[in-house]
């Protein structure tokens, strides 16, 4: 499980499977199903001879799930330092340290979403794995392939070669209330199958944990002081759950699947009272994204944020208290969709479309279910007066179009995600070319290399590289043994480091 601080550790749940309204995606080979359903009350109330209410009844609904939710095993072999990599003493007194492979497991949870074996779990459930491997509720194994992941919403999909599987339906989280009955399926300490249950405590939290020990630009809506890409909108439960957990799903008494969950509140590590998960609707964007493009298509409004109090808006003299602060365009006021559309810095952004916006996290999750291209309605309170301006969403790179799996694959395959440099910020590192490694996940890179995300990449094979489109061009150029080294600096570090692997 991932630690987070001393507060929060990274633990999920387990979900089941109902039939109704479906969606066919297209991909290279067939079309894939993914279910999604109405939600109903379901009636969990036993009753007895005498037709009084006796007790809660959760075994129809617990038999259904456990089908669905298998257990996670992955294997990965690490390159271990013995001296900090980003240290620069180490390069003036032990400049070669040698660096030590050790193998390592780690265990969660996942949910079959169709009966083609596609299993939603979470990214660092399957990060950085070799070998990821997944039991099924009857003890069947199987070596699974990942499909993709999304660190920006912690859910990845992966993928084994078995048909007719017990598969969950996506129920419509945004419909789900609190004080609503769940379950939590899921494989806490390798027990198997395990089954809790709680309540829904709240909606839409934002508890800082996804891409917390990073410093990423955010041009969807970020905060001011913790610049990331992460969309957080959990749904916190207080079913319990604990290590293992992780990538299970939370579902609603039917056994429709309400989200994967994610992290626990926790001062020691397990159990403590709250779990969170993310929602069903975010979860089934990213999987459909992957399954049809091989990468999330994330459309972005490129703004700054900072969350609206009482305090603030008194001291900025504005007339609302609740919205999202437009607090400026940072680093892409170039590419920034609402700037084009004529949004200021100082706007509140009240409502998009027929949604009001009270928070950040509401905003951001909003956007964070469209795709490049897509048009949003955006209401601002300017100054007291209400304003409506319409949107069209782009990509990170400030395109409108959506980013296909070939254009990621050559860089994705290294398990490389990469974003460009901005002639203000080449100007600032006194750098004419590069591009800035933004995460680094499964792949060749990780396992073979030191490389630490923030690595910007300035020649590769001693050639510049002005963009990820020409190093991706470049990469697809390759051939099985051909030796690739990578040049660059970190931003904190003058000197130039190297990193060499063989394709």
């Amino acid at each position: 499980m991932k630690q987070f601080g001393q507060l929060l550790l990274a633990a999920v749940m387990g979900s089941a499977c109902t039939i109704s309204a479906y969606q066919w995606l297209g991909n290279e080979n067939n079309g894939v199903r993914i279910e999604h359903v109405a939600g109903v009350p379901a009636n969990t109330v036993s009753y007895n001879s005498g037709g009084v209410p006796a007790s809660l009844d959760f075994t129809a609904t617990a038999e259904k799930v456990t089908k669905a939710v298998v257990h996670i095993k992955s294997t990965s072999e690490n390159t271990v330092s013995k001296a900090n990599p980003n240290d620069p003493m180490q390069f003036f007194f032990n400049p070669n340290t040698p660096a030590q492979r050790q193998p390592s497991q780690s265990t969660g949870s996942g949910v079959i979403i169709n009966a083609e074996g596609y299993i939603a779990t979470n990214n660092h459930v399957v990060q950085g794995a070799e070998v990821v491997e997944v039991t099924l509720s009857d003890n069947r194994t199987f070596k699974a392939e990942v499909i993709g992941t999304d660190p920006d919403t912690d859910i990845a999909l992966i993928k084994i070669k078995e048909k007719d599987l017990a598969y969950l339906s996506f129920v419509n989280s945004d419909e789900s209330k609190v004080g609503e009955w769940v379950l939590a399926v899921g494989n806490p300490f390798n027990l198997n199958s395990t089954v809790t249950a709680g309540i829904i405590s709240a909606k839409g939290r934002n508890i800082n944990i996804i891409n917390s020990n990073t410093n990423r630009s955010n041009n969807q809506g970020q905060n001011e002081n913790q610049r990331n890409t992460a969309i957080e909108s959990f749904i916190q439960t207080d079913a319990a759950i604990n290590p293992g957990n992780s990538g299970g799903a939370l579902v609603n008494l039917n056994g429709q699947l309400l989200g994967i969950n994610t992290a626990i509140a926790s001062p020691t590590g397990s159990y403590s009272g709250y779990g969170f998960a993310v929602p069903s609707n975010i979860v089934s964007k990213v999987v459909e994204d992957l399954i049809a493009y091989g990468t999330v298509q994330r459309g972005w409004l490129g703004v700054e944020l900072l969350n609206l109090t009482s305090e603030f808006a008194k001291q900025e003299d504005l007339s609302v208290n609740e919205g999202a602060y437009v607090n400026g365009f940072g680093d892409f006021a170039d590419k920034s969709a609402a700037k084009v559309a004529g949004i200021q810095k100082g706007d509140v952004i009240v409502k998009i479309d027929a949604l009001a916006i009270k928070s950040n996290t509401t905003l951001i999750s909003y956007i964070g279910l469209k795709r490049p291209g897509d048009k949003v309605l955006v209401t601002v309170n300017r100054k007291g007066k209400t304003i409506e301006l319409p949107i069209t969403l782009k990509n990170r790179e400030g395109k409108v179009g959506t980013l296909s799996r070939e254009e990621k694959d050559a860089i994705a395959s290294l398990g490389m995600e990469l974003e460009e440099l901005d002639a203000k910020t080449l100007k600032r590192l006194e750098l004419n070319n590069g591009v800035k490694v933004k995460s680094l996940e499964n792949g060749k890179i990780a396992r073979y290399t030191e490389m630490k995300e923030g690595f910007i990449i300035t020649h590769v094979n001693d050639v510049e590289i002005k963009s990820t489109k020409e190093l991706n061009e470049f990469l697809k150029k390759k051939k099985a043994g051909d030796l690739v080294t990578f040049s660059g600096i970190y931003e904190d570090y003058a000197r130039e480091y190297i990193y060499a692997i063989r394709f």
